[in-house]
């Protein structure tokens, strides 16, 4: 085989990879937005108190930035394994155009995991005063659901890339709670 093998991340995978590769580079991928509409029960909530993690959903024109990570080939298998039972909450592989940042006249291929809405934990849309109430309620194994809004939003800052539907959120997660009265 000759051809590259690239993984594409949007969420956690983005500044937490966690699996081997031989290099990574800022993305995109077109025609998808990033949205926390997926539920996780496994990572950042847990059954009946689900967090909000972040799903693709089709978005003709739109631009999703995120991290691409080149895998090596007599790797794949143990990378797919490790994604596989990472992303078992809901999302299932696909393979859709990447565009690498500076090249984006060559677009490759890249295995991206989507939850669809017909997935079990799914969410779906809400407002994003709501989400962010749900989000900053959310606590599961891999630690406080706000965690995850906002090392994503400082990972896309970090790329200069903008989503504004993260840091819409992550906005509104570091506004202080004010207190209700009665």
């Amino acid at each position: 085989m000759s051809h590259e093998i690239w993984i594409f991340g949007y969420g956690s995978l983005v500044w937490r990879p966690a699996f081997p590769f031989q290099r990574q580079h800022p993305g995109y991928i077109v025609g998808w937005a990033r949205r926390f509409w997926q539920g996780s029960t496994d990572h950042r909530g847990v059954p009946g108190a689900p967090g909000r993690v972040v799903t693709l959903v089709e978005s003709p024109g739109h631009r999703c930035w995120g991290m691409a990570y080149e895998v090596a080939h007599h790797q794949l298998a143990e990378v797919l394994d490790i994604l596989d039972f990472r992303e078992q909450g809901g999302y299932v592989r696909h393979d859709l155009p990447l565009y690498l940042s500076g090249d984006e006249q060559r677009p490759r291929s890249a295995t991206v995991y989507v939850a669809a809405a017909d997935n079990p934990s799914y969410l779906g849309p809400a407002s994003l005063p709501d989400i962010a109430h749900q989000i900053r309620a959310s606590r599961g194994p891999s630690g406080p659901n706000i965690d995850y809004v906002l090392r994503l939003a400082e990972a896309l800052s970090a790329m200069q890339a903008e989503d504004e539907h993260v840091h819409e959120l992550a906005g509104l997660l570091r506004e202080p709670i004010l207190a209700e009265t009665g």
